[in-house]
């Protein structure tokens, strides 16, 4: 009789734990020391990425909820913006799950990158844009609301792009791609 305990260990995938683990790690580790958008919005988005593309769809949503709260709490984003978090979080699932959509039904991987990327980074911009202008003019002064709105329109569209170059040239890397990033 083989025991529940061995029988999930067997299934372990050791590298592909070991990846999310790191990449998880940068997510959560990154927003306490970096607090420039136009720093740490790429190399999240590029985690978002390299998570999905070297762990899988249900590592890469996990990790979507990481780099919000993580920024909340350290200051990146004002504590007047914590309901605004949310949003933001959809707003990297929704990158995520066009990414991973055009990857499982385009044949051509190139294609199917590019075209997840620049479709799923309009996305997120349109959604936060639309949801943040809402949502900040009803908690927030007019000033800070406009601050608001601007931080959470084009630069996320841009930051994403950035970001998904990033994780291009990581993932295409042949030394890289070998060592760490090798899907399976």
């Amino acid at each position: 009789m083989t025991y529940t305990k061995e029988t999930v260990l067997t299934k372990v995938n050791i590298a592909v734990m070991a990846r999310f683990l790191v990449l998880s790690s940068a997510a959560t580790i990154l927003p306490f020391y970096i607090h420039t958008q136009w720093i740490t919005g790429p190399l999240i988005n590029a985690i978002l990425i390299l998570t999905l593309m070297s762990v899988g769809i249900r590592s890469a949503l996990i990790v979507c909820l990481i780099p919000s709260l993580i920024a909340m709490s350290s200051g990146l984003l004002p504590a007047i913006l914590a309901p605004i978090v949310p949003f933001i979080m959809i707003a990297n699932t929704i990158l995520v799950l066009t990414i991973d959509w055009f990857d499982r039904c385009v044949k051509d991987k190139t294609k199917a990158y590019w075209s997840g990327l620049f479709i799923g980074a309009s996305l997120k911009f349109f959604f936060l844009y639309i949801s943040v202008s809402f949502i900040s003019k009803l908690l927030i002064k007019q000033e800070l609301a406009v601050k608001v709105a601007r931080m959470m329109s084009w630069p996320q569209f841009a930051t994403a792009v950035i970001g998904g170059i990033i994780a291009w040239i990581i993932l295409n890397n042949k030394f890289t791609n070998k060592k760490f990033f090798n899907v399976q």
